[in-house]
Order: structure tokens, then sequence, then C-alpha cells
């Protein structure tokens, strides 16, 4: 990773709107600056293609959809085998779906995303 966590925490504060979109063609959704800043410096667009497949899946249940990453504690990690978890859910904490992960290299523990009209972005951006 090319930088700290508390760079990054920071940075992503500072993105409000977004300036151009970058796609993904193949499942035909949009991303914003703050996810491009935040897949190159955590080098994590794993995390982008993941939760656009997820969410674009349940447009169909919500217009709306929020995106928890977790870190899981390890007491948790023990019981499920998963090193973090995604949840996404309606805005009105209706769980919609969850997704474990075995092996989380992102470097943060939490991180909120919000999808709207095939768009991935920050809160910040919305």
């Amino acid at each position: 990773m090319k930088i700290q966590v508390n760079e990054i925490k920071a940075r992503l504060q500072q993105f409000t709107g977004t300036e151009m979109f970058y796609q993904i063609p193949l499942i035909r959704i949009r991303f914003t600056d703050g996810l491009k800043y935040l897949s190159e410096v955590a080098e994590c667009f794993w995390l982008i293609t993941d939760t656009s497949v997820i969410a674009k899946s349940l447009m169909n249940r919500s217009e709306f959809i929020t995106i928890d990453f977790k870190r899981l504690p390890e007491e948790k990690q023990d019981f499920s085998g998963y090193e973090a978890e995604i949840i996404y859910s309606d805005g009105n904490d209706n769980i919609l779906e969850k997704q474990g992960y075995r092996a989380a290299d992102f470097p943060l523990d939490e991180l909120r995303l919000f999808f709207v009209n095939d768009t991935l972005m920050l809160p910040s951006e919305y």
C-alpha cells in the first residue's frame, strides 16, 4: 500500500461530488473520482467490481443501496472463517445481501458506499 490509513481517510473526506465518471463497461456501471482515488492508493479495484456487480443485481429490490464494508473482530473471524463482510441494504436498515470475505487485504476497517442509478460513490459524493 502506498500511503497510510489515516491519510486515506482524510483524503476520502475531501471528495464532494465528482468531476468525472469512470466506467466498467462489461457490467455497465460508473464510479466516481473518490473511488478511482481509493482503488489506486488502496489497490482495491476488486472492491469496486464486487460491490458494483452485487449492488446492480439488487436494483430490482431498491433504487438506493448502501454498501458497508466491515473488518470482523478476531473472535468472529474464528467462528465464521471470514475476515470481513460487506452488507448491502436499502438505506433503511433492511439488509438485502451479505457477503463474507476470507482474505481482505483492504487497509480500512470500515467503509460505506452508495449505489444509485448504476453509479458507485462515496457518501460525500452523493
